[in-house]
């Protein structure tokens, strides 16, 4: 919905709406009396430009539609030669069966219930390819090797010897076919790459159109030259930074700190730059374009707008009703994980995982690269991970909701790490709604990420966030934690009002600084706000998400 069809005062009676709704029907439920702070009321004035509360209303595949596709029947994975009898190797028939769906346009690939064995990865690199087992709980594939040995060592781009398969690829990849053969090509020769939109080496573009200034909250844009550009065409808003980096100083909220802070040095973080932003068009009037969202952004001459080409993505397609379940082995030491990983999305749009289960992995369920894509009931089991959620390399206006993070299984080894759910690499508007951690915390791994949320979750915050100190900040502006339930009472992460600028905490219980403590990386007022602290799942709307969704519809 355009924001031109919403009026201050439609706004404020839908507010009232939601939130009265709220409280009378999760009243019984509340260890607190239900209270509607007062930041709602101002958000719900001004949704799309509130200063800390980021709009994340459409976050998710189709805009956050209840209902996922189901693109219709392709075959059984028998058909082409899998059988679930646990020792046979199953892959390269469920992978010849993915790739015939492509062939055919998409369609739906199905497993009966029972164990897969693989012995190789399971790629879907074609849209509108679906792999839909019979449920969670009655489909497994055995994953019995690792990235390492399917693809080779994956070193990283920034030096050291780390392995970037702590942190990218999966046993279920999800990318387009054409981005992750030369992905493959270029770890095989060493030459490792960039993974986003735009190719190995971020030159795999071409620009479309130059956008006149535009503010943050926008939904239109008016471009120099509208030819090419058509309803439901995908396109990247392309953001530079400039010598003084008053682009990273505004997804930082601007002000004296962010000017202040210095961000020559942080090489990793200028890595991530210019800023990437995938979007669908929703309709063309002259030079005027209109966007399936609004700006996450304020456009400026300075940073030379424009929107462009990109690689081919992935869309359409999804896992469905499985789980994936790796040969058990013991946690690997931090960094140096060999890739015995979930299901990770790349350069994937309006993609969905449903109903899927990883166990015994390096780590869990991967955004990379990956924009307007819904993960939902998703679980990580089993061992422990070193990331059991991560979002990274300029992911974007995700959707996670009714996740678990279950307790592991075995102790930790010896110079392990726990992260949790992860966000990086100027990722924004990402959500994660509904969740249940055992263990973890709300990762904020430097790389300035912004505007993300966590709203109605449970976490027993024993987690540790990363990043390098090049890598920039932990926070961006509007990061918001709506009724967060912290069982260990533990503050790192989940109190964030004196250490994320333009930041809102609502809804928190009382909680102390202790392990892990972080100081502000700007200095001065961070403008943050801290509301209904010290109650439990008091907060009216309880899920900011599903408010915001219910204000705008």
């Amino acid at each position: 919905m355009s924001g031109t069809h919403l009026t201050r005062r439609t706004l404020l009676t839908a507010a009232t709406a939601v939130a009265l709704g709220a409280t009378t029907t999760a009243r019984a439920a509340a260890a607190d009396g239900p209270e509607v702070p007062a930041i709602w009321g101002e958000f719900s004035r001004s949704p799309f430009t509130h200063p800390q509360i980021p709009y994340v209303g459409r976050a998710g595949c189709r805009g956050g539609a209840p209902r996922l596709p189901r693109p219709r029947h392709f075959a059984d994975a028998t058909e082409y030669g899998a059988v679930p009898d646990g020792t046979t190797d199953s892959a390269p028939a469920i992978n010849r069966a993915l790739a015939a769906a492509g062939r055919a346009g998409g369609g739906t690939v199905t497993l009966p219930p029972g164990t897969f064995r693989i012995d190789d990865l399971i790629r879907i690199g074609d849209s509108g390819v679906v792999l839909r087992g019979a449920g969670s709980g009655r489909t497994t594939l055995y994953a019995t090797r690792n990235l390492t040995e399917l693809i080779g060592v994956y070193g990283s781009r920034y030096g050291g010897d780390k392995s970037s398969w702590s942190w990218a690829g999966g046993l279920i990849w999800l990318a387009p076919r054409a981005r992750w053969d030369s992905l493959v090509a270029a770890i095989r020769s060493r030459a490792w790459p960039f993974e986003g939109w735009t190719g190995n080496k971020r030159d795999e573009w071409t620009a479309l159109t130059a956008v006149e200034p535009a503010t943050r909250g926008s939904w239109t844009v008016t471009v120099a030259d509208p030819e090419g550009l058509h309803p439901g065409r995908l396109v990247l808003l392309r953001l530079a930074d400039d010598p003084a980096h008053t682009l990273l100083q505004h997804m930082a909220g601007g002000g004296p700190g962010p000017a202040s802070y210095v961000w020559d040095d942080k090489t990793k973080l200028l890595s991530y730059v210019p800023y990437e932003w995938p979007v669908r068009i929703t309709g063309v009037r002259g030079r005027r374009i209109t966007l399936e969202r609004p700006l996450p952004l304020d456009v400026r001459p300075e940073w030379n707008p424009q929107l462009t080409t990109h690689v081919p993505e992935l869309t359409g397609s999804g896992v469905e009703g499985l789980t994936l379940r790796a040969v058990l082995t013991p946690q690997s030491p931090h960094l140096l994980d060999k890739g015995y990983n979930g299901v990770v999305l790349q350069c994937a749009y309006d993609c969905w995982l449903d109903d899927v289960t990883v166990t015994d992995v390096d780590n869990g369920f991967g955004l990379v690269a990956a924009s307007a894509c819904t993960l939902r009931r998703t679980r990580v089991a089993g061992r422990g991970s070193h990331h059991p959620y991560f979002c990274r390399e300029g992911s974007h206006d995700n959707l996670i909701e009714d996740f678990t993070i279950e307790q592991r299984t075995v102790p930790a080894p010896p110079g392990t790490q726990l992260h949790g759910i992860n966000v990086e690499g100027l990722s924004s508007h990402n959500v994660w709604s509904r969740g249940r951690m055992e263990m973890g915390t709300f990762d904020s791994h430097r790389g300035l990420p912004f505007a993300n949320v966590r709203t109605d979750v449970t976490v027993n915050n024993d987690g540790r966030h990363g990043g390098d100190a090049s890598a920039g900040p932990l926070f961006g502006a509007r990061f918001t934690h709506w009724n967060i339930r912290v069982t260990n009472g533990r503050a790192g992460l989940m109190k964030i009002d004196g250490l994320a600028p333009y930041s809102a905490t609502v809804g928190l219980n009382t909680v102390t600084e202790f392990d892990q403590t972080d100081v502000p990386d700007f200095t001065g007022d961070l403008h943050s706000r801290l509301e209904l602290y010290g109650t439990t799942d008091a907060v009216r709307p309880r899920n900011l998400y599903e408010a915001q969704r219910e204000l705008t519809r």
